[in-house]
């Protein structure tokens, strides 16, 4: 599939397999829109924005003709990202691969002290905390397995019948794929 077939894309995976960072490139080669939904969905202090601003500042991006939108939040959003989409691109790396790029880049975000989104830091307390909603490693780790059977299940689901699924095993084969697509 080239990427001038699709006019949507969702890219879902677990947490640190690189998600924004394929988006970032996609939007870009498209020229459109993206949506790192953790941006709107994590308010300084790292508060949560009430569900009903979250789904209606959603739904008013996926509104447009053509995004990238990445994250999956599909259980608090009742699908609408991919009632709109038309490719979800499921990026299913090993647990070794997810949990060093993870590794690397909250060392990174903590030593640099990199804003994320609106206002927010990594932090070495939460880093290391033992609760998964906490800490973001300790959520990659702990939801590795649910995702991929979670994922395994949606993509056989008739409501989802409409999307294209493809699914990366391996971050080379995702770069080969974007490098297809010149």
């Amino acid at each position: 599939m080239k990427l001038w077939d699709v006019e949507r894309i969702s890219i879902v995976g677990n947490s640190g397999s690189g998600k924004s960072t394929l988006a970032l490139r996609l939007a870009g080669r498209l020229g459109v829109p993206h949506l790192e939904l953790d941006s709107v969905f994590h308010q300084p202090g790292w508060t949560e924005l009430d569900l009903p601003t979250f789904k209606a500042r959603v739904r008013e991006f996926a509104a447009q003709p053509r995004w990238v939108i990445d994250g999956d939040y599909r259980v608090r959003l009742d699908d609408l990202v991919w009632e709109r989409a038309d490719t979800v691109v499921w990026l299913d790396f090993p647990r070794w691969v997810v949990m060093g790029r993870l590794l690397r880049r909250t060392i990174g975000r903590l030593l640099t002290r990199q804003e994320l989104w609106n206002g927010n830091r990594e932090s070495l307390r939460n880093a290391l905390s033992r609760d998964p909603e906490i800490s973001i490693l300790r959520w990659s780790w702990t939801r590795h397995r649910a995702y991929r059977e979670s994922y395994d299940v949606v993509r056989s689901d008739p409501a989802h019948a409409h999307l294209t699924f493809i699914r990366f095993r391996h971050p080379r084969q995702a770069e080969r794929w974007l490098a297809d697509q010149s």
